[in-house]
């Protein structure tokens, strides 16, 4: 009779472990999933990745889209027949990481090409900083622009620092002493209507060309990979661009 009871109670034994494994997959399942960031930023540890050769811009962004801030924050020639468009957020963590890739990029190429920064400060709550940060950067910019480059640096260099300190401000005071701003004026200008006139353009840019995470990179029109935002990378998509546009017949 014993023998004959424990051969009853296989069968429940095996069925608990069957719903023990199915309960396990559907925790194990979910805690995926809710390890999954809501910021549409990009992490800094994708930036770090090897290039993917096989992996290639993506088609033009469509043509209809808003022509953003004018003039434009711009390095390089305005006439230079490859453009290179940032998009990025001064909060954003893979944007201070990818931020002295984008600076070899304008000095290996210098006026050969076309360089635009678009401010793209993301709406969500841990970048709470990160439209007064882009408005600090374009009140720097309408006292010089190239004090607009000085405080961008600045930015993204001290990210840590400002971004965790409440008293942030005074902070960007500090950075617009330190690159020669007048800054009286300074403060008004981020009070005033221009340099939010100017963000907001760079916005809606973005939105038109369909940006949702930063930073997003544009090489004539064709965005790039996020794996493909390192120097290697960026060189070869932008020498071949250089070639085919050296290779067309003039009009």
């Amino acid at each position: 009779m014993k023998n004959e009871q424990k051969k009853n109670n296989i069968p429940y034994v095996i069925i608990g472990v069957v719903l023990l494994a199915a309960v396990a997959a559907i925790v194990f399942g979910t805690g995926l999933l809710g390890s999954r960031s809501n910021d549409t930023s990009k992490t800094a540890n994708n930036a770090a990745r090897p290039a993917n050769s096989s992996t290639a811009a993506k088609p033009p962004a469509p043509v209809n889209a808003p022509p953003g801030a004018r003039p434009p924050n711009l390095l390089g020639s305005p006439t230079a027949l490859v453009t290179v468009e940032e998009f990025a957020d001064f909060q954003c963590g893979s944007c201070a990481a990818a931020h002295p890739t984008m600076k070899e990029i304008q000095q290996v190429y210098g006026s050969r090409i076309k360089f635009i920064f678009r401010n793209y400060p993301l709406a969500i709550p841990q970048h709470d900083k990160a439209y007064d940060a882009a408005v600090a950067a374009e009140a720097a910019g309408m006292q010089d622009r190239n004090k607009f480059w000085a405080m961008q640096d600045q930015l993204f260099t001290n990210q840590q620092a400002w971004s965790q300190n409440p008293n942030y401000r005074q902070l960007w005071l500090d950075y617009a002493n330190k690159i020669g701003l007048d800054a009286a004026r300074f403060q008004s200008d981020i009070a005033g209507i221009a340099a939010k006139g100017r963000v907001q353009q760079d916005l809606d840019r973005g939105k038109g060309l369909g940006v949702n995470s930063t930073p997003s990179v544009y090489v004539n029109g064709r965005l790039v990979p996020f794996p493909e935002m390192n120097v290697a990378s960026l060189r070869q998509l932008i020498d071949t661009e250089l070639q085919q546009t050296a290779a067309r017949p003039a009009l």
